[in-house]
């Protein structure tokens, strides 16, 4: 039904700045409104993009964004080294020590209104719950395919890209969450107020594959197929995101 792909030509990196004018701009509110419906920021330059989309179709679904350290200022800071700043735990990690070539961040995660319809969506640009993961007597399980297949589809760029460590502010408990479809992520500090509670997070982009459950594993197969062909077929855009 959907397949992802890492924006890496002109038509699909405009598709995932709309993706992300729809979300953040017109339907959250977090960002201004753009004449020409495209919400890009200074990070975009060095970041590489996934645009989830309807296979055939190619309808827009989701997309989200892997942020690179800057080649020109490798020590210029990824966003949540600023917002975290006196929050991060640095006796479990220290972004200042490690590698800047193997430091990434996911951000910018974004699903369209009409594929998060769900009670308690409405103000979130994708939500994720525990009852997502475990069936209750009485209730369907529904699985959050699509930011999963997003998370996976940033962790697979990483992984093919030697990001070892894959940042993100994500929700208190969607760590917790994750784990228990053997995501291999976990909190690295305390909360902050950033477009409701936050708390950095980290996963390892060489541990995604050995830990994922037998459901998700599949999914993960497909995605990092996907993300190698397109990076063979588009290798000069990659390029350009690692040099400037």
């Amino acid at each position: 039904m959907f397949e992802l792909v890492p924006a890496l030509d002109e038509a699909s990196v405009e598709s995932v700045y709309r993706i992300r004018h729809e979300v953040y701009c017109r339907d959250l509110g977090w960002e201004p409104v753009r004449e020409n419906g495209l919400e890009c920021d200074v990070y975009d330059r060095h970041s590489v993009h996934c645009l989830l989309r309807r296979r055939g179709s190619g309808e827009p679904v989701g997309c989200t964004r892997l942020i690179l350290t800057r080649p020109d200022a490798p020590g210029a800071p990824l966003p949540f080294e600023q917002s975290c700043r006196d929050v991060i735990d640095r006796s479990v990690v220290d972004p200042a020590r490690l590698p800047r070539h193997a430091l990434g961040e996911v951000s910018r995660l974004a699903v369209l209104h009409r594929f998060r319809q769900r009670r308690g969506e409405e103000d979130k640009a994708a939500a994720v719950a525990g009852e997502d993961f475990v069936p209750r007597a009485g209730h369907t399980r529904r699985f959050p395919f699509i930011p999963v297949s997003l998370y996976l589809g940033a962790a697979a760029i990483a992984r093919h890209l030697q990001v070892e460590y894959v940042f993100v502010l994500t929700e208190p408990r969607l760590a917790s969450h994750f784990e228990r479809i053997g995501f291999d992520i976990r909190s690295i500090g305390s909360g902050i107020e950033h477009r409701g509670a936050r708390v950095p997070s980290v996963l390892s982009s060489s541990k995604v594959v050995a830990g994922l459950r037998p459901l998700i594993q599949p999914l993960y197969e497909v995605i990092e197929d996907g993300v190698e062909a397109a990076f063979e077929a588009h290798p000069e855009a990659i390029r350009s995101r690692l040099l400037h």
